[in-house]
């Protein structure tokens, strides 16, 4: 038997087992083994990073700390990511069987997210507002003033991260929460540990004060819980599933904490009867077929135009079963495996349903022979709108395909859903292309493309999609509070 990684959470500058002693093991999808082993943290380690990361924000050091020392703190990180990220791509491989080929070139794009934080903190400003003149009352002298407003970090931080792509999550979080001052305790999900202790241990080089970024590791549901509705955290960042950021939200109401969710999606991709066909099929494909369709902002429906249906369908068909599926470590796989097998279940448990509601799976399903949790590029055919494997998010490389007759009729479809993350239009009319994309009801439009993201836009969703956004002064204003300062001029 394999000797596994053995990891220790990191909590106050110190790495330490649970207090329980209690362990969890991650599994390598690839293979359907375990390959890791991380501390199964309880509400007592909850508790002793919130301690730790409330005293550093508390803390003179911290506390005072110019915006230059905190966008040092984040340069030596990002050269120090610069030069352990293709290891860490590899152990995140291993974790949750995404390509080898994306790891790298997140983790090298990942070095030029913190180093676009450090510079950010210190442009940190308030402003001068022009306080109104004073007005005469009787008895009551009131001086002449002036406002300015002050832009102050939140507090502590809970940045709860996904299993898809888990250490670039968190260094979105990180980045700016840093920038502004805040302190951070980390939980990754229980399927993909590696990644945020790996960040810690970079952290740890970088010599980050203690306190001022902890991860806590667990497999219980309870210690997420615990560490949002903890009344020391003050601010919650959480990408996940819609029905887990509804729970933070409820949990975080009670004392009023904020909240960032970035959250689920059922994005859709209008294909144009002018649309150029090969263009069309590449961002189709991009769109739900990478990283095995686990991505939030997937394009799982593809909703295509009745007079070139047929013809797309087929090269949409012909590119899907043409793509190489196997190991994820080896440079040459074009798609990997499902990188856990709760969630192999639920997209096997969606192609039944796909098939019960009348829908036909025209090409794809479980792949059989590799040994992992592999399932094929699937493309299901007469689909309607009000299917479930059209309504509901099933995370998984599914492309459902739907029927439109008019340009009025596409965008009905698309923004006839609980969801707003991402969409894409394919059409070679520059006009329509800008018309669609503004009635789109999404937080991000591709136009002939998919899936290209930058920290220096702003990504996030309407509706059930989610609550404010990450990247960008956008993403940078969510661990800020603003302050009104009146001062007398005599």
């Amino acid at each position: 038997m394999a000797v596994l990684r053995t990891y220790q959470q990191y909590i106050d500058g110190k790495w330490t087992d649970a207090v329980s002693g209690a362990t969890f093991e991650s599994e390598n999808p690839t293979f359907r083994e375990p390959w890791a082993v991380a501390p199964d943290s309880g509400k007592e380690d909850i508790d002793l990073a919130v301690a730790a990361a409330r005293r550093a924000f508390e803390s003179e050091e911290w506390r005072t700390s110019l915006p230059q020392y905190r966008a040092r703190l984040l340069r030596r990180l990002a050269a120090l990511v610069e030069k352990y990220g293709p290891d860490i791509a590899e152990i995140e491989t291993q974790d949750n069987g995404k390509l080898i080929t994306e790891q790298r070139l997140q983790w090298m794009l990942a070095a030029e997210l913190l180093y676009y934080w450090a510079g950010m903190a210190d442009k940190i400003d308030g402003r001068m507002i022009a306080a109104p003149l004073p007005l005469p009352v009787k008895n009551l002298p009131i001086p002449e003033s002036f406002v300015y407003t002050r832009r102050e970090p939140v507090g502590v931080v809970a940045a709860i991260t996904p299993w898809n792509s888990p250490g670039g999550q968190l260094l979105y979080k990180l980045g700016p929460a840093i920038a502004a001052g805040c302190t951070i305790v980390a939980k990754p999900s229980e399927h993909t540990p590696a990644s945020a202790l790996e960040i810690a241990k970079l952290v740890d080089k970088a010599e980050f004060p203690a306190g001022v970024f902890n991860v806590v590791t667990s497999q219980d549901r309870e210690a997420g819980a615990a560490l949002v509705a903890h009344p020391d955290v003050h601010k919650v960042s959480f990408t996940g599933s819609t029905a887990t950021g509804k729970a933070i939200v409820r949990a975080a109401a009670d004392n009023m904490k904020r909240v960032t969710c970035e959250l689920g999606g059922k994005s859709a991709s209008l294909v144009f009867d002018d649309a150029d066909i090969p263009t069309a099929v590449k961002g189709v494909m991009a769109g739900i077929f990478a990283a095995a369709g686990q991505t939030c902002m997937a394009g799982s429906r593809v909703l295509v135009h009745e007079d070139i249906h047929d013809s797309f369908v087929a090269a949409l068909a012909d590119a899907a079963q043409s793509m190489v599926i196997g190991d994820p470590i080896d440079p040459a796989t074009q798609m990997g495996p499902i990188s856990n097998r709760q969630n192999y279940e639920k997209v096997m448990g969606y192609l039944e349903v796909a098939e019960d509601e009348g829908a036909r799976i025209l090409c794809g399903g479980p792949h059989e022979t590799l040994g992992g949790y592999y399932i094929k590029p699937t493309i299901v055919t007469n689909v309607t709108n009000s299917m479930r494997i059209a309504r509901e998010e099933i995370f998984g490389p599914v492309a459902s395909i739907i029927r439109f007759n008019s340009e009025e009729e596409a965008i009905a479809i698309a923004n006839d859903t609980e969801y707003g993350l991402g969409g894409a239009v394919f059409t070679q009319s520059i006009a329509r292309a800008h018309r669609v994309a503004h009635r789109l009801r999404t937080g991000s439009v591709w136009i002939n493309t998919y899936r290209l993201v930058t920290h220096m836009a702003p990504f996030g969703g309407y509706k059930e999609s989610g609550w404010g956004r990450e990247g960008s002064l956008e993403g940078l204003d969510a661990f800020l509070e603003t302050k009104a300062v009146w001062t007398p001029v005599e």
